[in-house]
């Protein structure tokens, strides 16, 4: 059996996690502590005790995220689970790639945090609060969406920004354009079209400014080879070179997610089983209706952990 972990993205976020996986292992605890001690603040308190609007805010959400995938990640490691020897690639959704570059060792985890906190705060400020937006499309395939999105545009930026599987892509740029790309899919015959609750067009050309201010972070930060290939958003291919991971790290703030794709090459290089390493089981999900010849296991919980480390030895 070949296996991959992957690592989930913004969205997955709820107030809770990764308490019970702190409570159980020290290894887990440790790595919240870390980043509380990297971003100089209590997150902990606010992922474990804190109100989700907050919790939801890009700028917190992605460090959280990172801290809860990599706190399963050490608890893993504690059942005697070795990364190394049991996955053959790693992957992550738009900033579960920061998480999934920390578990394969190329980024410490301290670096992922405060990459992470300039990257949300860096997205949410690229484009003012009420010009952006973006929307899921239900039902159409990427290259349906993609027509969908140039036809929406009229001169201004719409782009399809997640191919998430083969019948859900997000659309992402300003308001105005992404509210006509909505329009639009329902009339070529879209299941569903909605906008998202989010605060800022994420993965489209309007991100440029956060694109740039991430390449000036990247460029301070050290960056190894990880022990593992790296299946990476904007490719759908693996990478392991430090430099071009670097690079793919600032071209992903503007490029498409391109998860399906992702998925899809993972299988056709023999994967069989995916464990989603984190909080909740939104990957899962998408990977079941990419490739259903793929085994899913969410990997979240002390009692996840302990069963995910006893399939090892069945």
């Amino acid at each position: 059996m070949s296996r991959a972990f992957v690592f989930p993205g913004q969205g997955a976020q709820t107030i809770g996690m990764g308490r019970d996986l702190a409570q159980a292992y020290p290894a887990a605890k440790a790595v919240f502590d870390e980043v509380d001690e990297a971003l100089g603040e209590n997150l902990s308190s606010l992922i474990w005790e804190g109100e989700q609007d907050t919790l939801t805010l890009t700028q917190n959400a992605q460090p959280a995220l990172m801290a809860t995938s990599l706190a399963a990640m050490r608890a893993l490691e504690a059942e005697g689970v070795d990364l190394a020897q049991t996955a053959e690639f790693v992957a992550g959704h738009s900033l579960g790639e920061y998480s999934a570059l920390a578990a394969a060792g190329a980024l410490s985890v301290a670096d992922a945090a405060r990459l992470l906190r300039l990257r949300g705060r860096a997205m949410q400020e690229a484009v003012p609060v009420g010009e952006g937006a973006m929307a899921a499309v239900l039902g159409l395939d990427l290259e349906a969406v993609t027509e969908v999105a140039a036809e929406a545009a009229q001169g201004e930026v719409c782009q399809a920004a997640n191919d998430n599987d083969p019948g859900q892509v997000v659309v992402s740029g300003h308001r105005d354009a992404v509210e006509r790309a909505v329009d639009i899919a329902k009339e070529r015959g879209a299941r569903r079209a909605m906008l998202l609750p989010v605060s800022a067009p994420f993965h489209c050309a309007l991100m440029e400014p956060a694109a740039r201010a991430m390449a000036g972070a990247l460029a301070e930060v050290e960056i190894a080879a990880p022990v593992r290939p790296v299946v990476a958003n904007v490719l759908a291919d693996t990478v392991t070179d430090p430099d071009r991971i670097r690079a793919l790290l600032v071209e992903q703030v503007t490029g498409r997610v391109r998860w399906r794709e992702s998925v899809e090459w993972m299988g056709a290089h023999g994967v069989t089983e995916i464990w989603e390493i984190g909080a909740g089981k939104a990957l899962s999900g998408m990977v079941r209706r990419i490739d259903r010849a793929i085994a899913c296991r969410a990997v979240g919980t002390p009692g996840e952990v302990t069963e995910a480390a006893a399939s090892l030895h069945a």
